[in-house]
């Protein structure tokens, strides 16, 4: 016999879908490692930078250098080098514009890029009413798109959405000016607080959502016989 009540249990499995949520965006990531690839470079640039005095050479390197390490570890690992070499194109191509151009601050350009790019890409799919956060975790998630069809699920990952919209728009908001101003020093140290910490928030923040959310619907067999077939 079980004390349970069927409040509890439903709870329960709303934590579990959330938390397989959280797994699941993670993963989606690239892990832990996916995420410190993403990150380190670009404190380690901005951290020798300021200590050597501004010599853009210098940090130039050790961000590449810092790239190639993360890169040898995954395959030291044995695990995927999507997201590792991913960083090393992205960085090596940053300190190609920086070095090119001489302005340090451009070494941030393309992720003042990337950021308005996927701004633009979450607004977008909120106009259109296909939020991208549920496009993304539907299918990890095993129900597709069928949240489309539970108001309440498409309720939440439509707020989500506009939380990672929020995100990448303050982002911008604060960090091209500085940009535009060539405050490379205050610019650097923007990004890194802007960055993980940041993302942390918003990513507790869909959790929490997630975990109110009611669970998802799983497939029709029929769409999961179709995309076998495929």
């Amino acid at each position: 016999m079980t004390d349970d009540h069927p409040e509890q249990r439903s709870e329960d499995r709303s934590d579990e879908e959330a938390g397989a949520s959280a797994v699941d965006l993670q993963a989606a990531l690239g892990g832990k490692l996916g995420m410190t690839e993403s990150g380190l470079p670009s404190l380690v640039f901005i951290l020798i930078y300021t200590i050597n005095g501004q010599e853009l050479s210098p940090a130039l390197w050790g961000a590449l250098g810092t790239a190639g390490v993360l890169t040898v570890v995954r395959i030291a690992r044995r695990s995927s080098v999507q997201y590792a070499l991913a960083g090393l194109f992205g960085v090596a191509f940053s300190a190609f514009i920086a070095s090119r151009t001489g302005n340090a601050a451009n070494f941030y350009l393309p992720g003042l890029l990337i950021q308005a790019g996927y701004g633009i890409a979450y607004l977008v799919s909120l106009l259109v009413c296909w939020p991208l956060i549920g496009v993304v975790l539907g299918p990890l998630l095993g129900e597709g798109m069928t949240w489309r069809d539970n108001p309440a699920r498409k309720k939440a990952y439509t707020q989500i959405t506009w939380f990672w919209f929020g995100m990448f728009a303050i982002r911008l908001a604060v960090q091209l000016p500085l940009y535009l101003l060539s405050m490379t020093v205050a610019l650097g140290w923007v990004k890194v607080g802007m960055g993980w910490p940041l993302f942390a928030l918003v990513a507790w923040i869909s959790y929490l959502i997630l975990r109110k959310a009611p669970p998802p619907r799983p497939r029709p067999p029929s769409e999961q016989e179709t995309e076998s077939a495929d």
